[in-house]
């Protein structure tokens, strides 16, 4: 019972951060929206290569091109792992919370905490930079354009994404070392592959 109340009394310092972000987020894209920016547009732009068809499709171009050159299944494999683990617990945190969204929607199949869209964003921003190094900033930057376009559009609060940020990260880290110590068990004497990191 105590565990349960201190967890409730952290909470709460939470909610109200979400709530504050969330209030100054929406009088941005209001102001955006009434001027005629063109950010409303990018950030509708930005949601939509969140969604799942879209990087499945991305990553299906660049798996078939890694392959097509030659590097084998190595990043075809720590991506599906990674994403795989990711969205099980995206999907089960999002039945377990069911947290209304900040527009109102209040669906436990699709609750608001954790964002699935931020979670697949840094889960791929994590795998992409373990193969190619120096397009960290431009991995990063497009999952956190992601990740902010739905405080944008109303649909999460602030506490949702970076949960989301931080559980794809982890899942990718973890995949990756569950990856390379199956490899090594498997083939003591083979190289690691590249995209292990």
């Amino acid at each position: 019972m105590r565990v349960l109340l201190l967890l409730l009394a952290l909470l709460d310092p939470v909610r109200q951060l979400d709530a504050v972000v969330a209030a100054r987020v929406r009088e941005l894209a209001r102001a955006q929206e009434t001027s005629g920016s063109a950010w409303p547009g990018v950030m509708r732009a930005a949601t939509s290569w969140g969604r799942p068809v879209v990087v499945m499709g991305g990553l299906a171009v660049v798996v078939t091109a890694e392959v097509a050159g030659g590097r084998g299944w190595a990043l075809a494999r720590l991506a599906a792992t990674s994403l795989a683990g990711t969205n099980l617990l995206v999907e089960g945190g999002k039945r377990a919370v069911n947290r209304t969204r900040p527009d109102g929607e209040s669906k436990r199949s699709n609750s608001s905490f954790p964002s699935s869209h931020a979670a697949n964003g840094f889960t791929l921003a994590w795998v992409l930079t373990s193969r190619w190094r120096r397009g960290w900033p431009a991995f990063y930057a497009l999952a956190s354009l992601v990740a902010f376009s739905r405080m944008y559009l109303n649909r999460h609060y602030l506490s949702d994404v970076v949960v989301g940020a931080l559980l794809g990260v982890v899942v990718a880290w973890a995949a990756a070392r569950w990856l390379r110590a199956r490899a090594r068990s498997e083939a003591p004497n083979a190289r690691a592959d590249p995209a292990d990191a």
